[in-house]
């Protein structure tokens, strides 16, 4: 299992309703979350063999954007 991680412009509780269905709509991810605590609002993602760019792509068909880190 890898993580995968990702400074977003998700903000709050809403944006992450907003994009949970596309996340979750990626086959592969195991599981997500975004630390809202955290100043570049660190998206988490763990996998097995799902892409950076797949998660980019999820993240902007629902309106956001994710910078690898």
């Amino acid at each position: 299992m890898k993580t995968l991680k990702f400074k977003t412009n998700i903000k709050c509780d809403g944006c992450i309703a907003k994009v949970t269905p596309h996340l979750n709509a990626v086959q592969g991810i195991d599981k997500w979350k975004v630390d809202l605590a955290s100043p570049d609002k660190v998206l988490e993602v763990e996998t097995e063999n799902v892409k950076a760019e797949q998660v980019t792509e999820a993240l902007g068909k629902a309106g956001y954007k994710g910078e690898t880190i």
